[in-house]
C-alpha cells in the first residue's frame, strides 16, 4: 500500500503502478486532531494558575476535519480497510518531517505492525521518481529512519504544545495587566522570535542620528579632463575640525593620479531555498510568505517544481547532468530565453559552498524547475510569475559570470594627520554573463543584510574621462559634504523567515557565531524553526498585538509597547526563552532525534527530550508563579473587534458616566479614546473599579481581568441585560456593563420575576467566553497501540 499526503500526489504515481496488488491511498493532509485540554480533564477547561502545569505522557487524538467542516473519520476507516491483508507499506507523503507524521500518526492510530519503507518524492516529474525507486531499492532501512524524522516531528509538537498551552495560560494569569483581555501567547519559537525583533526595536528607538563627513576634491589634470575624488573612509570622520584639516590639505594639492584597471567577475547569485524565495517575492511582488508558499507547493503538486520546504540553496553534484535537459526545455514555455541558453556542452557548474553544487546539499536541495514544463498560459499569473523567477535562477545558475572593466583613480594627498586617500570608481558591463537573462534588473545585487545599517556605497561615476596612470592634476575645489548616519534597518515581512534561519548573520560576537555553525551541514547554520514552519510565526505574533506591519509593497515589522512588555516581562521571569541564539541551539539539539540511526536509539532520544521539556515546564510555572503583574498604560490595549468586523462600538452613557465618577474619585486622568471606544472605557473600568479576588486565580479564563479579578459578562449576557431592562423600563446600572457578577445578579433578580428564564443558571456560563474553544491549544498525537509506548504528538499548538 503506498500513503500518499493528498490525491493530487497520488495520481501523479498512479500512471507508473500496473500490479494489481498495489493500493494506493491518500490523506488530506493531517487527519487526526489532538483533542483540547477541558475534553482530556475537565477541570484544564477553565483558566487556573493552581491546574498549572498540565502535563501529558500522551495526548488523545480524535479525527479532524476538512476545509468545509467534513469529518476525516471516513478517511481513517477507508485507510484501515485498505491495509487489511497488506503486507507492506510505502510512505510517500511529502519528504520532510511533516510528511511523516501524517502518515505515521495514522498507521499508529490503526494498530499497524507491518513493515514500512518512505519514498522520498523530491519532485513528481517522471526522472525524479524514477530515481527515489531507484533510492528505496537501495535503503531497507528507509522506514526506520523515517520513524525517527516522526519522532522528531511528534517531539517538537510536544513541547510546542506543552509551552503553548501552560506558557499562554501562566502568563496571562499572572502577568497580564488586568486591563488586557486576550491571551498574552507564548511559544518555544514566537517567543525567542519576537526577541529578535524586540532587540531590533530597542536598538533603534536609542539610535541617535550623527553627523559624518566627506570630503571631496575636484582636480583637472593636463589635458583639461576634471574629475571629482572622495575621502570617504570606513571608519567615518566624525569631528567637524578632522574634515576641515583634510580639506585645507587638500585644496592646495598638486601631483600624480594613480589609475588602476581590473576586470571585476560577477558569480550569479545563489539558487532559492523556501526562505529566499519568500524573500525575492516579497521585493518583487509584495506577496506574503504563506502566499509564495502556497504558491510554491502547488507548483511541486503539479510537476513543476522541486520539493519546495527545502533551506538548501544548493544542489547535489550527481545532478550536473540534468542542467541540459531542463535548459533544453526552457524556450517551450519562456521562447524570449531561447537565444541566452548554450549548448550542454557550454554549461557552467560551479562547485563547492560558493557555488550551486555541493556533494551533500541536506536533507532537501534547492527549488529548481524539472524537466516537465507548463504550457505556455496554463498557469495562473501569480503561478506564472513564480515558475519564471525559479527557472531563471536555474538558467544563470549555469552561465558564465559577469564580467565588468573597473577603473579606480586615485591620489594620495599629505595632511597634517597623515596621508588620506581620495578616490573615484568608473565600472562599464564587458561581458554581461548569466546577467543577460535579466536585462535591466539588479537581480545578482547583493541583498542588505536585515537589521542592519545601509552599508556606504564607495564613490562610483558610469563613465571616468580619459586619464593615464601618473597623469598630473592639481586641485581646483575642495569642500565638507555633511552626511547623517542611519538606524538599523527594520526586518520587513518578507525578510522574517531569512532572519530565523540565519541567525548568524544578525549577531557580531564571534564566539556566538561559532555557536550558530552547523558542522552537520555547514551551508546551513542552526536557527529558529524548520523552513515549514517560520512563514507562519509572523500571523501569530500579529494576532497577539506584538507587533504591526508598516505600509509598504515588503512592510517593515514594528514591535508594540504591548510586544516590548511581554518581551521585557519573559526576559525577567524566564531569560533562557528570551535567548534566539540559546534556543537556536537547543533546536539543534533535537534535531538529533531525526538523525537517529534506528527506532530504538530514536525512542531513546525523544524520551529524554520529553523529560527535559516537562523538567523546562515545572520550572517555568514556578518562575512565572513568582513573578508579578506587568505594568502597562491600560490604554495600550487592543481593541476587541466588534462580530461582523465593524469599527468599535462607543460606550455607553452609563460607562462614560460611571469611569468619569470612579476618575474623580481617585484623581486620575481617563485615556485617549475613552469616551469613543468601549474597549479603552470597559479596560479602564477594570483596572481602576473592579476588586481583586483574594483567592487569587481560581476560576480565571483568557478572558478574565489579570489576577482574578471580575471578569465582564459576555455579549451575550450584556445584550440580554439590556433587553430585560428596555423591556421593564429599568436603568441598567453600569457595573452590570462591566462585571459579570453584577451582570448576573441583575439577569438572576429580574429575569426570574418574569419567569421566563429558562436554562439561565447555564446560559451566562455558556457564554462567559465564546471564544474559549479557539484560545485553547491545539494537539496531536498518538494512541498507544498495545505493547508500545507511542511518541506523544503535539499538533496546532498556540505556543509555536
Amino acid at each position: 500500500m503506498f500513503f500518499f499526503e493528498k490525491p493530487s500526489a497520488m495520481r501523479q504515481l498512479q500512471r507508473f503502478f500496473k500490479s494489481p496488488d498495489t493500493v494506493c491511498v491518500a490523506a488530506e493532509g493531517h487527519l487526526l486532531a489532538a483533542e483540547e485540554p477541558g475534553r482530556i480533564r475537565p477541570e484544564w477547561k477553565s483558566w487556573r494558575l493552581d491546574a498549572l502545569p498540565i502535563v501529558l505522557e500522551t495526548i488523545p487524538v480524535g479525527y479532524g476535519a476538512n476545509r468545509s467542516g467534513q469529518s476525516h473519520a471516513g478517511k481513517v476507516a477507508a485507510i484501515g480497510r485498505a491495509l487489511a491483508g497488506v503486507e507492506r507499506v510505502i510512505i510517500a507523503t511529502d519528504p520532510g518531517r511533516e510528511g511523516s507524521m501524517i502518515a505515521w500518526e495514522v498507521l499508529e492510530h490503526l494498530g499497524w505492525r507491518g513493515r514500512v519503507d518512505r519514498l522520498k518524492l523530491g519532485a513528481l516529474d517522471d526522472v525524479s521518481i524514477r530515481r527515489a525507486f531507484a533510492a528505496l531499492a537501495r535503503e531497507p532501512d528507509s522506514g526506520e529512519r523515517d520513524y525517527a524524522a516522526y519522532l522528531e516531528a511528534l517531539c517538537r509538537q510536544y513541547e510546542d504544545y506543552h509551552l503553548g498551552l501552560n506558557g499562554t495560560r501562566a502568563i496571562s494569569l499572572r502577568l497580564r495587566p488586568p486591563a488586557f483581555r486576550d491571551p498574552w501567547r507564548f511559544g518555544g519559537v514566537q517567543t525567542p522570535t519576537l526577541a529578535i525583533l524586540a532587540d531590533l526595536e530597542a536598538r533603534i528607538r536609542a539610535f541617535v542620528p550623527q553627523d559624518f563627513f566627506k570630503v571631496a576634491l575636484t582636480a583637472e589634470t593636463g589635458s583639461g579632463a576634471a574629475l571629482t575624488l572622495w575621502h570617504a573612509p570606513k571608519e567615518r570622520i566624525f569631528e567637524a575640525e578632522i574634515a576641515e584639516t583634510i580639506r585645507a590639505a587638500a585644496a592646495g594639492w598638486a601631483g600624480p593620479l594613480r589609475v588602476e584597471q581590473r576586470d571585476v567577475r560577477r558569480a550569479p547569485p545563489k539558487l532559492f531555498s523556501k526562505d529566499t524565495l519568500a524573500r525575492r517575492c516579497a521585493k518583487r511582488f509584495g506577496w506574503d510568505p504563506q502566499h509564495t508558499a502556497g504558491l510554491a507547493q502547488d507548483l511541486y503538486d503539479q510537476g513543476y517544481l522541486s520539493y519546495p520546504r527545502t533551506e538548501s540553496e544548493h544542489l547535489p553534484e550527481s545532478q550536473t547532468g540534468d542542467a541540459g535537459a531542463i535548459l533544453g526545455a526552457l524556450p517551450e514555455t519562456l521562447p524570449d530565453l531561447a537565444g541566452l541558453v548554450p549548448e550542454a556542452g557550454a554549461l557552467v557548474f560551479r562547485r563547492g559552498a560558493k557555488g550551486h553544487y555541493v556533494k551533500d546539499p541536506g536533507e532537501h536541495h534547492a527549488i529548481v524547475p524539472l524537466r516537465k514544463m507548463p504550457r505556455p498560459g496554463s498557469l495562473g499569473r501569480d503561478l506564472a510569475r513564480l515558475w519564471e523567477l525559479v527557472a531563471k535562477a536555474y538558467l544563470a545558475a549555469h552561465l558564465p559570470d559577469g564580467i565588468d572593466a573597473r577603473t579606480i583613480v586615485s591620489a594620495e594627498i599629505a595632511t597634517p594627520i597623515g596621508e588620506k586617500r581620495f578616490s573615484v570608481t568608473g565600472s562599464v558591463v564587458k561581458a554581461p554573463g548569466w546577467r543577460a537573462v535579466y536585462g535591466a534588473e539588479a537581480e545578482g545585487e547583493a541583498e542588505a543584510v536585515p537589521g542592519k545599517a545601509r552599508r556606504e556605497d564607495e564613490a562610483v561615476l558610469a563613465r571616468l574621462p580619459p586619464v593615464a596612470d601618473g597623469a598630473e592634476a592639481r586641485a581646483t575645489e575642495a569642500r565638507v559634504e555633511t552626511a547623517v548616519t542611519e538606524p538599523p534597518r527594520r526586518i520587513t515581512r518578507g525578510e522574517l523567515p531569512v532572519v530565523m534561519g540565519r541567525l548568524i548573520d544578525q549577531v557580531d560576537d564571534p564566539a556566538v557565531k561559532r555557536a550558530l555553525e552547523n558542522p552537520v551541514n555547514p551551508n546551513e547554520p542552526k536557527g529558529l524553526g524548520t523552513a515549514a514552519t517560520r512563514d507562519a510565526i509572523l500571523p501569530k505574533l500579529l494576532k497577539s498585538h506584538y507587533v504591526a506591519l508598516n505600509a509598504g509593497k515588503d512592510p517593515a515589522i514594528t514591535v508594540t509597547e504591548v510586544g516590548l512588555a511581554f518581551m521585557a516581562a519573559v526576559r525577567r521571569v524566564f531569560p533562557a526563552y528570551g535567548d534566539p541564539v540559546g534556543r537556536a541551539v537547543f533546536e539543534s539539539e533535537l534535531a538529533e532525534i531525526g538523525r537517529a540511526a534506528t527506532r530504538a536509539e530514536a525512542e531513546r532520544r525523544a524520551d529524554a527530550f520529553r523529560q527535559r521539556t516537562r523538567a523546562r515546564l515545572e520550572a517555568l510555572i514556578a518562575a512565572i508563579s513568582a513573578a508579578s503583574v506587568v505594568s502597562l498604560d491600560p490604554s495600550l490595549a487592543p481593541a476587541r473587534a466588534p462580530a461582523g468586523g465593524r469599527e468599535a462600538r462607543p460606550p455607553t452613557p452609563a460607562m462614560v458616566a460611571f469611569a468619569v465618577s470612579v476618575a474623580d474619585r481617585k484623581g486620575l486622568a481617563l485615556p485617549r479614546g475613552l469616551k469613543s471606544n468601549a474597549s479603552i472605557c470597559r479596560a479602564f473600568l477594570d483596572l481602576h473599579a473592579t476588586q481583586r479576588n483574594p483567592g487569587g486565580e481560581k476560576g480565571g479564563d483568557p478572558g478574565s481581568t489579570m489576577g482574578g479579578a471580575e471578569r465582564p459578562p459576555s455579549p451575550a449576557m450584556l445584550r440580554y441585560a439590556q433587553s430585560l431592562a428596555r423591556t421593564k423600563g429599568l436603568a441598567c446600572p453600569p457595573e452590570v456593563e462591566t462585571q459579570f457578577a453584577a451582570c448576573r445578579a441583575f439577569l438572576d433578580v429580574h429575569a426570574e420575576a418574569r419567569g421566563d428564564r429558562p436554562g439561565a443558571d447555564q446560559a451566562p456560563e455558556r457564554a462567559a467566553d465564546p471564544a474559549r474553544k479557539t484560545r485553547t491549544a491545539r494537539t496531536r498525537g498518538t494512541r498507544a497501540p498495545k505493547g508500545r509506548k507511542p511518541g506523544p504528538a503535539a499538533r496546532n499548538a498556540t505556543g509555536r
